[in-house]
């Protein structure tokens, strides 16, 4: 029986350390991509003023938002890691999920933005310098392509990091097709490949964007997080041994990497509550869910919902 706590104490440990050194090691990637993204706007920018280029501002306005996004995330982070105290008792781990969904929201703005700006350019065409276009770009891909290579590892690990490495991979294809149109432009003159590759990029930042758009707010009013199954678990822990039933179950998320559980436990005697609490623990360890209350009975209490309000 002591191996059953023991066991689930060294799970919630393991998890807390395993994010904690997560956290630390994107936080140093999120700042250097801060700064490399903005030393970029910065050159953009100023590319874009000398050669008359409102495709290169508006990227480069479009890159700052990019760098506000990293900036939440890293906020987001550093929030996730400060500790619990007695007016935020579970520390300030939802605001992971706010962020999280604030940058999903910013990467839908910034693809009305293409849209919108893609179906200008079918109906203004402009004269594009491709060599200076494709030049800037070119720094571009290199600058967020690495960025968005370091989150990668992490990114399936939490929400905030995927929001991260999305904008980042997003701004690295928009940044091909830059290139793609300035060559095509250079080479052909035909500068209708621009708006063309622009809305295609539109449609690969939108698909990718919108499971983590409904994701987060799934999570933000207290869905059941991705990859649970609640029904599944139930029935697991109804057939161990001197359990009659479970009832009154919610499951939520307190951070993009924390779960909690709290469940009623209907049982044959109090006598062997320590170690039928122990093999919950590990069950729903095993589901992902690190924090449990359980709440053991003996008579039902009167709650016949599974979901309980």
């Amino acid at each position: 029986m002591e191996n059953h706590h023991e066991h689930s104490h060294e799970h919630n440990h393991a998890h807390h350390h395993h994010h904690h050194h997560t956290f630390t090691r994107v936080s140093k990637v999120l700042i250097w991509g801060i700064v490399l993204n903005l030393l970029y706007v910065i050159i953009e920018g100023g590319v874009g003023i000398y050669a008359g280029s409102m495709g290169l501002v508006s990227d480069a306005g479009h890159n700052l938002s990019d760098v506000f996004s990293l900036v939440l995330t890293l906020i987001g982070i550093k929030l996730a890691l400060a500790h619990a105290n007695s007016r935020f008792t579970y520390g300030y781990q939802k605001a992971t999920i706010m962020i999280s969904l604030l940058n999903a929201i910013i990467l839908l703005v910034a693809v009305g933005v293409i849209i919108v700006e893609s179906i200008r350019k079918f109906t203004h065409p402009e004269p594009i310098d491709g060599d200076i276009v494709s030049w800037t770009a070119g720094v571009g891909i290199v600058i967020n392509g690495l960025t968005a290579w370091m989150l990668m590892k992490d990114q399936k690990e939490d929400l905030n990091i995927r929001g991260a490495f999305l904008h980042m991979a997003a701004d690295t294809l928009v940044s091909i097709g830059v290139v793609i149109a300035g060559i095509v432009i250079t080479l052909t003159g035909w500068v209708m490949i621009d708006p063309v590759i622009s809305l295609i990029i539109a449609l690969l930042i939108l698909i990718s964007t919108w499971e983590m758009l409904k994701e987060t707010l799934k999570l933000s009013i207290d869905g059941v997080p991705e990859g649970i199954d609640i029904e599944d678990l139930k029935a697991k822990i109804e057939s161990i041994p001197h359990i009659k039933s479970i009832h009154h179950i919610h499951v939520w998320a307190l951070s993009t990497t924390t779960n909690a559980i709290t469940l009623h436990v209907l049982i044959d005697r109090r006598d062997y509550e320590d170690e039928v609490k122990a093999q919950i623990k590990n069950l729903v360890a095993e589901a992902g869910i690190t924090l449990p209350t359980i709440e053991f009975e003996t008579t039902p209490c009167g709650w016949e919902n599974t979901y309980g309000k």
